[in-house]
């Protein structure tokens, strides 16, 4: 692996770049080595980051839009000329297969993309008449979207530069400024984020990028000048955030254990080959490190044992090993102790009766693929979620069953759903508790303009560049009086 790490990688208050008084590296997960040291910021420069965002929610909100537009322009513009070296950085600092990287810049590329066109579009303005009643006669009410502050975006490690777009995209394109926090052990993508969104135009206070540890956020989190967060990450500490802020305006995104149905009719040779390239592929492409990674695959007995057999042949022909290689599909998990605690799910699932089908191997911070069958209800991987390359297997009677084993979950964030029968696509629509269903693929399928989050412990609120734009914003109203309509 080539090192990119530099002296110091400074971080950003307020659109200008600062370091701080301490520092701490960021370690590649495949083979330990340092590639980054990170400076740090002090109480006092969090403190003037805040303070210089709250002092820009209105300035920022009155910006032109052919500004903000053009800054996102910029972004996406800059991404896809730098790819190579983010993708790079991605794979260096998260592990992540440098496949999967490129596809991740190209699709932060597009966030940035959509969010230009979308702030083109924002705030027009809504006309209603209100002479509809007699007290109402020669009123007009026009409805325009304002930001309800500034934005606390909180970011994970397993698409460090992808999901931090879809956090500071839309706050760019409203005119919210944002502090965002990248998770410490990934925050070199964000960091080199900054140093784009720094050659552009945009204000001062629109945007700051803080690497501060995870004792440090609370703080942030209870900051009166920071009313909407937007978080992505654990169920545990996403429902944390929201009880000790209950006035505020969060967004949770959070995890799952997504569900891949294959019905009945989805029988031919090149049906169930096709469900299982997809199945295998997505349960491991981010070593499972996905909120929409297949976690179960709930099939029909009719189709089962035929497709059992073509899932397991496929994960066996994942290729794993070092993520900088271009043929590797699967590499490390983001630490050792993550890999580790995948380990014990799937020790424990076998103690407990589960068959192990094929993988169960850790080397460091790597975990072979894994299927497991027969998996008993009471082990921790049969309700949470695994985050990592471990996939179970359910055969099911009929498509009642199917469908309420999906929603025999705590979790509702997206489900694939193999079948032809439009019948059956439409009555999954209607019946799985999930925000999103996946029809003829896996449910790791997300479209970045398209809306995106989850129900029951999967969270709230909704992203996808204009749902968070609308979610960042809210509705203010005024009303012209004597007018001649």
């Amino acid at each position: 692996m080539t090192s990119t790490r530099e002296a110091v990688h400074a971080f950003w208050i307020a659109g200008r770049q600062a370091t701080g008084d301490s520092t701490f590296d960021v370690t590649h997960p495949w083979d330990d080595t340092v590639v980054g040291t990170v400076s740090v910021p002090t109480d006092e420069q969090v403190e003037q980051a805040v303070a210089a965002a709250h002092a820009a929610v209105g300035p920022f909100s009155a910006t032109p839009a052919h500004v903000r537009t053009a800054a996102l322009d910029h972004v996406a513009k800059r991404l896809a000329e730098r790819t190579e070296e983010l993708a790079r950085l991605i794979t260096a600092e998260n592990g992540k297969p440098i496949k999967w990287a490129r596809g991740e810049v190209g699709r932060a590329v597009s966030v940035f993309r959509w969010a230009a066109e979308e702030a083109r579009r924002f705030n027009s303005g809504d006309a209603q008449r209100l002479d509809t009643d007699a007290g109402g006669t020669g009123r007009l009410a026009l409805t325009r979207r304002f930001p309800k502050g500034a934005v606390l975006g909180i970011a994970p490690f397993n698409f460090p530069l992808n999901l931090v777009a879809h956090k500071v995209a839309p706050a760019i394109a409203v005119g919210a400024p944002i502090i965002l926090k990248p998770a410490p052990a990934t925050p070199l993508s964000a960091l080199l984020l900054g140093e784009i969104l720094a050659e552009t135009e945009l204000p001062e206070g629109s945007w700051s990028v803080l690497p501060v540890a995870n004792d440090r956020m609370p703080a942030l989190v209870q900051d009166e000048r920071l009313p909407v967060i937007s978080f992505t990450g654990s169920d545990t500490v996403g429902f944390a955030i929201q009880q000790s802020v209950p006035h505020k305006h969060v967004t949770l995104e959070l995890g799952g254990n997504a569900a891949a149905v294959v019905l009945a009719d989805y029988a031919s040779d090149a049906d169930l080959e096709w469900a299982a390239t997809r199945i295998a592929t997505f349960a491991n492409y981010q070593a499972g490190q996905s909120c929409i990674s297949v976690q179960r695959v709930i099939a029909d007995a009719a189709v089962y044992d035929r497709l059992v057999e073509k899932v397991v042949a496929k994960v066996g022909a994942q290729v794993t090993g070092d993520p900088s290689d271009d043929a590797t599909d699967v590499g490390p998990l983001v630490s050792e102790d993550a890999a580790k605690r995948v380990e014990s799910w799937v020790d424990d699932a076998v103690a407990k009766g589960a068959t192990l089908v094929t993988g169960g191997k850790r080397e460091g911070a790597s975990y072979a693929p894994t299927v497991l069958a027969d998996l008993p209800g009471d082990a921790i991987l049969a309700t949470a979620e695994v985050f990592g390359p471990v996939l179970s297997l359910h055969k099911v009677d009929g498509t009642d069953a199917a469908f309420a084993a999906v929603n025999d979950s705590k979790f509702g964030l997206q489900a694939g759903v193999f079948t032809h029968d439009v019948r059956a696509a439409f009555r999954a629509h209607r019946e799985l508790e999930v925000g999103g269903v996946i029809i003829g693929d896996a449910p790791s399928y997300r479209a970045d303009q398209m809306p995106y989050g989850g129900v029951k412990a999967s969270g709230t609120g909704r992203e996808g560049v204009a749902y968070a734009m609308a979610d960042y914003t809210y509705e203010r109203v005024l009303v012209l009086t004597g007018l001649d309509l």
